[in-house]
């Protein structure tokens, strides 16, 4: 194969770049364009050529092929090769520049390859310097997500963070969800991510109850967040309270034997919880790596956000991911990738013994798109920015004229059996619009604290009307500490009983004791409070 490689892949000799010329206006072929059937990307596509036979056509290919990210460069590399090989095409040169030591020289020597296209690169900030570098006209199809990356014909194929936060909001809309709060990284990009998220709940009718963002792979940050985001300390205290108030109405007030009997009861079915209140939301939406997910799911299920009444949902970051063998995540859904196209598959397999990634399916597109671009009768723009769009190896996908790509993405649900479950099937077509969002349109998001009343325990216990003056609660509302316990003194029970007014002693009653209960993550994280 490398022989046959070489035939395709020969080296250019080197000619001069001219020079950027007038604004190159993207948009000019796009707009008007009907939208239908996406083009096949599937293995054996047949291409016409539609030039002379005697026309040279050049792909230039940035890639990292060797340090730290070489394995990815070489898995999209591999996966081109395989594109190049299942076709016979003419005149066609490609060329490979390694951008990990030098990407502005790399860059440089691609462009004086005079290449019709560019394939690459794969970082943000590589793609920003061949975006200023190259003439606007010249197309380049990268794997950056990064929207600030792309545009003036830098393109990429990558999905877009974007694309699966406003996905999975919307499926928190077919399920009825009200109000949800966003746990989201501390980062550029997940701010990013959460004002994507703010944003596609006022398209889409859920209210966001709250932001919080939390330290990467810090296990006391996301401790200190799930305890916050739970409202843990003042539903605690709250239930304190209550069980408080309950006791010293038995201790200390008269009461007949079915006020006496209905005491009990609220307070033995009180005891049996850390917190009162529900929660101002019925859903989480996570935004970070399957790790920090899994870690702030552990410790929200800790303090009180039940599976029962809040339900869990995450972005295209758990897919491929092992989300589904966590008992904590149970019935968690995300957006994902549609699945992998099993003839590649099996030929990256046959050709390379390993099982390919995401990126070598982008990178098997990548080159099909390339080749289809250089050997059309239409124009870079036309075929590149058809809105009918590609049906590739992962799916449906598009490319804008602002350089952003749109993937059709499914829905998929965490069950307990280790194996996630397709409760949405992804689009086979762009003909109904899909997104409504762009990246460069977010606002990046603030923290925002929950949106709630706070807990008053007297709503949520039934006292004689007598008493209510007396046994006063404040509200407790959220990151509140636990107000320091009162020193009680020993007293007998006094018990106003039904056929008399007399006083007895009921020498069986012992006040409730209240005290928060140690317990241990089902991951072994240790919580001490």
């Amino acid at each position: 194969m490398n022989r046959f490689l070489k035939i395709i892949i020969t080296t250019l000799i080197l000619a001069g770049c001219a020079g950027k010329t007038v604004k190159h206006d993207w948009n000019a072929e796009y707009t008007n364009a009907p939208t239908g059937t996406p083009v096949q990307m599937q293995y054996g596509t047949y291409y016409s050529i539609y030039d002379s036979p005697d026309t040279q056509h050049n792909i230039a290919v940035l890639l990292p092929t060797t340090g730290q990210s070489a394995a990815a460069g070489q898995e999209i590399r591999n996966a081109m090769e395989l594109a190049l090989l299942q076709h016979s095409l003419n005149h066609l040169n490609v060329n490979f520049f390694d951008t990990a030591k030098n990407a502005t020289g790399a860059i440089n020597a691609a462009l004086q390859s005079n290449p019709d296209i560019i394939v690459g690169p794969l970082f943000s900030s590589d793609a920003q310097i061949l975006r200023t570098t190259k003439p606007e006209f010249m197309p380049a199809i990268s794997f950056t997500s990064d929207a600030n990356a792309v545009g003036d014909g830098v393109l990429t194929v990558a999905l877009m963070p974007t694309n699966s936060v406003e996905l999975i909001v919307r499926e928190m809309f077919y399920d009825g969800i009200q109000d949800f709060i966003i746990m989201a990284p501390d980062s550029d990009s997940g701010k990013i991510m959460a004002g994507t998220a703010k944003r596609a709940a006022e398209i889409y009718g859920p209210n966001v109850a709250g932001i919080f963002f939390y330290q990467e792979h810090n296990n006391e940050n996301l401790k200190n967040t799930a305890q916050s985001a739970s409202m843990s300390n003042a539903r605690i205290a709250a239930n304190k309270r209550a069980r408080t108030v309950l006791s010293d109405i038995l201790t200390n007030e008269t009461l007949s034997r079915a006020e006496k009997s209905n005491m009990y009861y609220q307070l033995d079915k009180i005891s049996k919880s850390d917190t009162l209140g529900a929660l101002p939301y019925s859903a989480v939406l996570f935004l970070g790596t399957v790790d920090d997910t899994k870690t702030l799911g552990s410790f929200l299920r800790y303090y009180g956000a039940d599976s029962r009444s809040v339900k869990f949902y995450g972005t295209a970051l758990l897919d491929g991911t092992d989300i589904a063998s966590d008992y904590t995540m149970i019935g968690t859904k995300y957006a994902a990738l549609p699945e992998q196209n099993q003839t590649f598959v099996n030929l990256y397999k046959q050709t390379y013994g390993t099982y390919p990634s995401r990126l070598a399916t982008f990178g098997f597109d990548a080159a099909n798109i390339a080749m289809g671009t250089v050997y059309s009768n239409k124009t870079p723009a036309a075929y590149l920015l058809d809105p009918s769009g590609y049906a590739g190896m992962d799916g449906i996908v598009r490319l804008k004229p602002n350089g952003d790509s749109e993937r059709g993405l499914r829905i998929m649900q965490t069950n307990g059996s280790g194996t996630p479950v397709v409760v949405r099937n992804a689009p086979e077509n762009f003909i109904n619009p899909i997104y409504n969002i762009e990246q460069r349109q977010i606002t990046p998001a603030s923290e925002m604290s929950l949106q709630t009343r706070g807990i008053n325990p007297n709503d949520f216990i039934r006292i004689p009307d007598r008493f209510r003056s007396k046994y006063k609660s404040e509200t407790y509302g959220i990151n509140m500490t636990e107000p320091e316990p009162q020193p009680r003194q020993n007293v007998i029970t006094v018990i106003n009983t039904p056929t008399s007014q007399s006083t007895v002693i009921d020498t069986e009653y012992k006040p409730v004791k209240l005290e928060s209960i140690n317990k241990t993550m089902i991951d072994s994280v240790e919580i001490n409070e």
